[in-house]
């Protein structure tokens, strides 16, 4: 392959993995949840929380833990987005709420959340930018590989990589194990899980936790890859292109996986397009704005042929 060639397509190759990690994670958490019936709109909102208790963690402890400081802090921001989550696995499961209201409520209170946080802490609407990020990654040995070392190899995206593990684990527990396949139950039929004594509140809540957690790991990710800080437009629509992958991955991972590659190229066109031929001939503003039309054209043209979960979005009230 020509030089020139490897050059273009490198850069491209490695920031396509960036814009799609944190969709990737947050695209496998909403399957969870979904596959348990409950529909968990309120993934931007687990991704702003992951994203702002990420990088008040990483400024906090940046010299203490130095280079291991946002892996750290993306485990936080997963635990802080699991906690954030149970609010609407309260509101769903046990108060019976409905989803997509519930979900809003999420979406709606967490950025007001963040900010007010961040004004009580730092004393202002925004944190500054955060002095230990991801970074890139040369794979020992890897890198060396004729043609595929310089363009997945070399200075490349790790936490891309990881999520790409996790997607593959997450296609494996749903589909392999007891757990996954009660999982999947609740999400089909509730009442015969229940006769088969499956605890379908449990497994619901499950499933939710699950969507908090990789959803808040997604909303650090951003965060200490691509936004640097923390603002009220960190996590600009991320949640809900997450949505849109899950929904074209049909509920799958490796599905919601390939999704969310797609959405992160869409993305990375949209900032990298300038530099390319032919498509820095097209106006910047299309450029941008095309990420969330291609959401929108997936949602409205998926959604309805997509067949997910039977009971999904349906309370379910333990029968005496």
């Amino acid at each position: 392959m020509n030089i020139a060639l490897i050059a273009v397509l490198a850069p491209i190759i490695t920031q396509t993995l960036v814009y799609s990690t944190p969709l990737i994670f947050t695209a496998l958490g909403g399957t969870f949840s979904e596959r348990s019936g409950i529909v968990n709109v309120g993934l931007e909102g687990i991704m702003v929380m992951g994203a702002f208790s990420s990088i008040v963690f990483n400024l906090t402890f940046a010299e203490t833990f130095g280079a291991a400081t946002p892996w750290l802090a993306c485990l936080v921001g997963g635990v802080v987005g699991m906690l954030f989550s149970l609010l609407h696995a309260v509101a769903t499961i046990n108060l019976r709420a409905d989803h997509i209201i519930s979900g809003t409520v999420i979406n709606l209170m967490a950025p007001a959340l963040g900010i007010f946080l961040i004004k009580v802490i730092y004393g202002k609407g925004q944190t500054d930018t955060i002095k230990e990020s991801f970074g890139y990654f040369s794979f020992p040995v890897l890198k060396d590989i004729p043609i595929l070392g310089d363009l997945f190899f070399k200075q490349t995206s790790l936490p891309s990589f990881v999520a790409i593990l996790v997607a593959i684990l997450a296609w494996f527990v749903l589909f392999k194990t007891r757990f996954g396949l009660r999982l999947r139950s609740v999400g089909e039929n509730p009442q015969a899980a229940d006769t088969l004594g499956i605890n379908v509140y449990l497994m619901r809540y499950s499933g939710v936790l699950i969507s908090g957690f990789l959803g808040g790991i997604g909303g650090a990710v951003f965060a200490q890859t691509i936004a640097g800080r923390f603002a009220v437009t960190t996590i600009a629509g991320q949640g809900f292109i997450s949505m849109a992958a899950m929904i074209f991955g049909k509920w799958n991972p490796l599905g919601a996986m390939g999704a969310a590659l797609f959405f992160g190229f869409a993305q990375n066109i949209s900032i990298a397009g300038s530099s390319l031929p032919v498509i820095s001939s097209i106006p910047a503003v299309y450029l941008q704005a095309a990420p969330y039309v291609l959401t929108i054209i997936v949602l409205v043209v998926f959604l309805g042929k997509a067949s997910g979960p039977k009971a999904i979005g349906k309370n379910y009230i333990k029968s005496k």
